[in-house]
């Protein structure tokens, strides 16, 4: 199974709302004492679990292009796989699982229903709040957390990193029954 975590390259992005899929990657990566790899367009590792292979990757074209590196990994290596964004729609802390569905304004899910010309694969969304009605939805997903966020932002990104494991383990279906219940925070 490959989880691609979706973010932004660099230092300018690296604790944005934007980038919070690359947190959980990485929080993932701690917790299964791996390191990431480095290819051309993006980040990668992989672990072995029992009989199963575990893949995190994280595209490094920048959100918008997010979808080239789904595409050409897949077109190499059919697998399942679930995205791992942010989401400004829902409630900071909010985990949503589905199935498929649109990219409810999301650049980076738009790019990979682009270039995949389908919506039907898994998603794992992390709440990030709304903007305040001073920034655009842009202005807010490239912003960094304020302080109070900061406090709630380990458990938040601990609980996802979970979910993906429960994903992983159990199954996309029991991952939705026990993690779109409640906030992380």
């Amino acid at each position: 199974m490959v989880f691609f975590a979706l973010g932004n390259p660099g230092k300018k992005y690296a604790l944005t709302r934007h980038n919070i899929g690359f947190m959980v990657a990485d929080a993932l990566a701690s917790k299964l004492g791996a390191k990431f790899k480095s290819a051309a367009d993006f980040q990668w590792f992989s672990k072995t679990i029992g009989e199963k292979e575990i893949m995190v990757i994280k595209p490094l074209l920048y959100m918008n292009n997010s979808g080239i590196i789904v595409k050409e990994y897949l077109a190499k290596k059919p697998d399942d796989f679930v995205v791992v964004c942010d989401d400004f729609a829902l409630p900071l802390g909010t985990i949503r699982i589905r199935e498929r569905g649109s990219e409810g304004g999301h650049q980076g899910l738009a790019s990979i229903l682009y270039h995949l010309v389908t919506n039907n694969f898994p998603r794992l969304r992390i709440g990030i709040g709304n903007p305040p009605p001073e920034l655009s939805h842009s202005e807010y997903v490239l912003a960094k957390f304020s302080a109070e966020e900061k406090e709630v932002l380990p458990d938040i990104v601990e609980r996802s990193a979970e979910a993906l494991l429960c994903i992983f383990e159990s199954g996309i279906k029991k991952a939705m029954t026990l993690y779109n219940a409640k906030p992380a925070n």
